[in-house]
């Protein structure tokens, strides 16, 4: 698997995949490195060294495929299909063109069947990840909700206040709580734990994460990794959910969840980082009860 640094992390939890060799590309990312500092040429010899022989580029909605296409063929990779838009020229022997409203999982699955990569016998096409290990250790006996507060974008995170109180109410209702975050978060963790839940912040590997949320009851996120992370363990997600990218192709896949936030919101579509309407209504307008009142419901649906 060729992929960014943001990537690896989740590129080294699949099953399946030999080797990962990371690129930083001029064209991904909001912190994407200039043209001459990517090292566009040492990539091409070293693909060209691997010799492969097919290439399925696997992007967003919103990517295009054909920057990395064209390296691909300089490096004289053989066969490349991708979903694209755009006329690719002699750039992609298989362009597929996604049905409209496709999750990016069942569009990411098309593909690879337009290439005649069709998924074995038995697999249901949902998520998965490498088995992760024990992590009783770190979450302590009995059954547990986690609220993973932060992510990448500010746009998709509900307010501190807000998970503190979600915090606070979910424990009141007779739920133990776990709380995760990266190793940048740990004072946002630190707070919207407050005195009743275990704080996770920093103490987590990948690895490790997904453990605590295969072995969770339910997973609180916003549109962050955590919540595709909680769908590959096959752990229902309470989904804070901002329109700025649709919910259609970016909810959490192939297990029983709840949205949440307005879908029509003023915001929506508009793949902003930053919100850009006053007091970030999209989300912060849905309240700690509405959480508890989601929890409880999927709670009640896998009983």
């Amino acid at each position: 698997m060729l992929c960014g640094p943001l990537g690896e992390p989740a590129a080294r939890l699949l099953p399946g995949v030999d080797d990962v060799i990371v690129w930083a590309a001029p064209w991904e990312g909001v912190n994407a490195p200039a043209v001459a500092e990517a090292d566009v040429e040492g990539l091409v010899e070293r693909l060209k060294a691997e010799a492969f022989d097919t290439a399925l580029i696997l992007t967003s909605f919103h990517q295009s495929p054909l920057p990395t296409a064209l390296l691909l063929r300089m490096a004289g990779v053989a066969r490349i299909g991708a979903d694209s838009v755009d006329q690719p020229g002699r750039l992609l022997d298989v362009r597929h063109q996604r049905l409209p409203g496709r999750h990016e999982t069942e569009a990411a699955l098309d593909t690879a069947a337009a290439m005649g990569f069709l998924p074995p016998p038995g697999d249901d096409g949902r998520l998965r990840v490498v088995p992760p290990p024990d992590t009783v250790a770190l979450t302590g006996n009995g059954p547990y909700v986690v609220v993973h507060p932060g992510a990448s974008a500010p746009a998709r995170a509900w307010s501190p206040e807000r998970c503190a109180e979600a915090v606070a109410l979910l424990t009141d209702a007779g739920h133990r709580v776990v709380v995760t975050g990266g190793p940048d978060e740990t004072d946002l963790t630190r707070r919207v734990s407050g005195d009743s839940a275990v704080d996770l912040g920093g103490r987590t590997t990948p690895q490790t994460l997904a453990g605590v949320l295969r072995t969770a009851d339910v997973v609180v996120s916003g549109n962050t990794g955590p919540a595709h992370l909680a769908a590959a363990v096959a752990t229902p997600v309470v989904s804070l959910f901002a329109p700025v990218v649709p919910a259609e192709r970016w909810g959490p896949y192939g297990v029983p969840h709840v949205l949440l936030g307005d879908q029509n919101a003023p915001c929506a579509d508009s793949r902003a980082r930053h919100c850009p309407v006053p007091g970030h209504p999209c989300l912060d307008e849905v309240t700690a009860q509405d959480v508890v009142r989601a929890v409880q419901k999927l709670l009640k649906e896998s009983a």
